[in-house]
């Protein structure tokens, strides 16, 4: 994958729940991180004493975070009923030149912040919560 514009990189919502994605609007930065739990099986017996994984155990996670300003109240009112009801819905991460993560995530948490001379900002804070799946871009 060569260099890839930082804008690319889409957080998408499912608004209603009928498999029509909207991005999240006005986000200016935005991370996606992988995680794996490794169960350690290591004994006396493990060879020369190193640490032994035990293979396609452990759980694992996805977080995705996004920061920005304010731009459509639509995607800001749902992602703030996400958060109060503690919904799961369908969440599309559009990686450019990699591919798509789509599946269930929790609004983990939100920030809003602002200066007296500045614009009002928030950030957002996913939490993966089922099953994902990935499909290489074409």
């Amino acid at each position: 994958m060569g260099a890839q514009n930082g804008k690319d990189l889409l957080i998408k919502v499912d608004m209603t729940g009928d498999g029509q994605f909207q991005t999240i609007a006005g986000l200016r930065a935005t991370r996606i991180s992988f995680n794996s739990e490794s169960v350690d099986v290591t004994s006396l017996e493990s060879a020369g004493g190193w640490r032994e994984l035990l293979a396609g155990a452990g759980v694992k996670s996805a977080a995705i975070s996004g920061a920005g300003v304010f731009k459509d109240a639509n995607t800001d009112e749902r992602a703030r009923q996400l958060f109060f009801d503690g919904e799961t819905p369908d969440f599309q991460i559009i990686i450019p030149a990699f591919g798509t993560v789509e599946g269930p995530f929790q609004v983990s948490a939100i920030e809003y912040a602002g200066n007296h001379d500045g614009e009002a900002t928030y950030e957002l804070a996913l939490a993966s919560a089922g099953a994902l799946t990935f499909q290489a871009a074409l």
